[in-house]
């Protein structure tokens, strides 16, 4: 397997992708210090050992990298070799200029993509929430790489609208795996308890289903049974249940407004507030709030 280095700004291959930052495939046969030191990403970086064992630190966590596992790096994460160098062994890579990438999850490719703007912003906040940032068997994602240095070394007919297509593939096979990746099948009540945790942390979000399933590294549809299955409500009156559970112990504070406390635990007004909190306790959020003056 041939080495390469494609580069932007030394390599007339990418002169027409200024969004392809690099696209490389590394044999490393021997440690070298400093190879790896700790560098903040400003692109989005992706990954796939084809041989070796590699050990990085990603985000600050420590990972252990094996032959076909495939590496998520976002911007603004911090990635290092755990030993300040890199691992003997062969990695192929694709570093890619996006022109927005906030913490909401909002992506922003750029004019060379043909995703839709309801595609993008899916596959944003799944790359963003996603409780893992490696994949195991991804040996698709390696596939991709390799479609893509064929394209910008043969540069046949249509090439440029077939490398734009690849690297729109490669974000898709991403996100679908890492929505499908189940990290803690096999121990659910304890991912539940993280899950509401996380929810909990921020109920003034408009928390999608697909959204809360990305955070257990569940599909939809598994997560829905779940969920189901472990607390007997539907993802969404589950999240409503938290929403009002939390709004319960705020209306206890006499500082607080309520129209302040509706919007903090999510609700889009006031009165979808008080209907919702009403028919689910009985109450409308000022009578609790006065019967449980009446009981201090």
């Amino acid at each position: 397997m041939n080495q390469f280095l494609l580069e932007q700004g030394n390599s007339k291959e990418l002169q027409l992708f200024p969004h392809i930052i690099e696209l490389a495939l590394k044999k490393n046969n021997s440690i070298q210090l400093d190879s790896l030191p700790e560098t903040t990403s400003e692109s989005i970086r992706i990954y796939y050992v084809i041989d070796g064992k590699f050990e990085w630190t990603i985000h600050h966590e420590h990972h252990i990298l094996y032959p076909t596992d495939a590496v998520l790096i976002l911007p603004g994460h911090k990635f290092s070799g755990v030993r300040g160098f890199l691992d003997i062994g062969t990695l192929s890579w694709i570093n890619i200029k996006v022109d927005a990438f906030d913490p909401t999850g909002k992506l922003i490719f750029g004019g060379w993509s043909g995703l839709s703007e309801k595609d993008r912003l899916s596959i944003g906040k799944t790359l963003l929430l996603s409780s893992r940032i490696v994949l195991s068997k991804a040996k698709e994602i390696g596939a991709i790489i390799d479609c893509l240095k064929f394209e910008l070394c043969q540069q046949e007919m249509g090439y440029r609208t077939r490398v734009n297509q690849l690297i729109d593939e490669l974000f898709i096979v991403l996100a679908r795996r890492f929505t499908l990746q189940n990290n803690f099948g096999r121990d659910f009540p304890q991912t539940f308890m993280k899950l509401e945790q996380t929810l909990r942390k921020n109920l003034a979000y408009q928390w999608t289903v697909e959204e809360m399933a990305v955070l257990v590294g569940l599909g939809t549809t598994a997560f829905n049974e779940k969920v189901k299955g472990y607390s007997g409500f539907s993802p969404l009156n589950y999240l409503i249940n938290i929403r009002i559970s939390e709004a319960i112990k705020l209306l206890k504070r006499e500082e607080k407004n309520v129209t302040d406390i509706a919007l903090e635990t999510g609700f889009y007004s006031s009165q979808h507030f008080s209907t919702t909190f009403k028919k689910l306790t009985g109450y409308t959020p000022s009578e609790f709030r006065k019967r449980s003056l009446l009981r201090k």
